[in-house]
Order: C-alpha cells, then structure tokens, then sequence
C-alpha cells in the first residue's frame, strides 16, 4: 500500500474526511430535493446538460471546502464552465476537484446513477476521495495509505480490488458515452467474461469493491469526472493508466481533460 498522505489541515485526517463526507452528502441532499421535482433542463457550451441540481450542489460544496482548506483551490465543474479556472499550483500542489454531479444524464433520465465527487489531489495524484451516489444510498470514501470504503444503510467496511477470475473479466462501460465500435475492437481477444454498464464515478467504485475488473474508457472525459472515483480504486489496489502511453494518469493537466484511460483492479 502507498504511503499515507498528510492532509493539509490541523485535523486528523480521520475528522478531515469526516467533513468532506458531511459536505457531500449536504450537497446529495439537495440534489434529491431537485431531483424529486419537475425540474428544468439547460445545454451548456460543449452539448452536455445542467440543472439545479449541479449549479446549486457546487455552491454548497465550494462553501465548505473554503471554509475546510480556505488555502487550497478548488477546481469545479460548473464554475470552469462559467469561465472561473484557479491556479492549481498553490498549498505546495494540492487542490480540490469537484464534480458537483457526475452523472447529469443519469439524473435526466432519472435511473439513479448519479454521484457527488469531491477529490483532493497532491502533486498530480488524487489521494483522498469521496463518491456519493444519495438516490440508492452508497457512500464510497478512498484515501492513499488507509484504504478505501463503502457505506450503505449504515453499514460501513473496507472494500478492495479483487484478482482477475479464472473464467475471464468483467469490464464496465458507460452507460450513457458509449464507445461502440471502438470499445469492441479494443476488447478483442482480451478474456472478457461479462460486460455491466453504470453511470457516473460508479464504474470506478465497481472496480474497488470487486465487482468489476476493468474499465476501459477511449473517450474525452475531464478530471473532475474520474478524480474521487480514481482515489477510492487506488486506495482499494487499483490503478489508472493512459492508453496512449501506459503512464499513470495525472491531474491539474491543461484545460483539465483526459485522454483515454484504462481503469483496471489488480
């Protein structure tokens, strides 16, 4: 296991993640409400949708995270869309990645599939991370060198990434960004023994938990789309690479998007 990370904070980090947890789950709180309502739909610059729901959880969470780290910044979704974009070089490399809701096509077509990301990342490597999915209830929490966990119905355990089965993988995809063609080729001639599909930062959990063995993703994602999920997986023995090199992926890249990367267990 990686070494344990030293928050930036005075708290230990037990009470640390404490309160990250409490702010996403606030902010899960009030995505329910919105989600329980007749809301509207907006299309951003880039085609994707927004609600409520995304602009008022990311207020919520920025709130709490300035009041918990006022020194580290926070790179949020919506507010780059809005075209606030801060350092992230400052508190020696460490800042926050915020994906208010990841998921909002899970949360249009209203199948549940939707999480809160909240990730802390230190010299390009998120070490701490937080998904919350409020609609079914799991609460995954990652951070580099205390492992990872899952909590649902009150009921709270560590959860790793499982060796690959005899009888071949199970691969996760995208339930709504399909790679089609592309990801069938790429799966040729690999011992693939079932393919599941889920939405959101879920397909990362699946991976820590055991339930799933990779998850290969050819398309454009943006850091704060993958960096919780990617903390909790390597907190449970995962990994995340690039396709293109086979490097480690990292964060705080220019315009903060991704190229295609393979997320794998063991």
């Amino acid at each position: 296991m990686a070494p344990s990370v030293d928050i930036p904070t005075d708290r230990s980090t037990s009470e640390f993640l404490g309160e990250v947890v409490r702010i996403a789950e606030s902010a899960g709180q009030v995505i329910s409400e919105i989600y329980a309502t007749d809301f509207a739909i907006s299309t951003k610059s880039d085609a994707s949708p927004v609600t409520l729901a995304d602009q008022r959880a990311e207020t919520l969470i920025l709130a709490g995270l300035e009041r918990l780290t006022p020194e580290v910044s926070i790179v949020a979704e919506e507010s780059v869309a809005a075209g606030n974009v801060p350092p992230v070089e400052s508190a020696n490399g460490w800042f926050w990645l915020v994906d208010p809701l990841d998921g909002t096509r899970e949360f249009v077509s209203r199948n549940g599939e939707f999480t809160v990301n909240i990730a802390l990342v230190c010299a390009g490597e998120p070490v701490l991370g937080v998904v919350f999915a409020p609609v079914i209830g799991v609460l995954y929490t990652g951070v580099r060198g205390l492992g990872a966990y899952k909590t649902q119905q009150r009921d709270r355990y560590a959860i790793h990434c499982r060796a690959a089965p005899a009888e071949g993988l199970t691969v996760v995809e995208s339930r709504s960004h399909g790679n089609g063609v592309i990801l069938d080729a790429w799966l040729q001639g690999k011992p693939v023994a079932s393919r599941i599909k889920a939405g959101s930062s879920l397909k990362l959990c699946f991976l820590a938990e055991g339930r799933a063995d990779l998850y290969p993703r050819l398309g454009r994602t943006m850091e704060w789309d993958i960096a919780a999920g990617h903390a909790v997986l390597a907190a449970a023995g995962g990994r995340v690479t690039r396709v293109d090199n086979g490097h480690a992926l990292s964060y705080g890249k220019p315009g903060f998007e991704n190229p295609g990367f393979i997320a794998q267990g063991n």
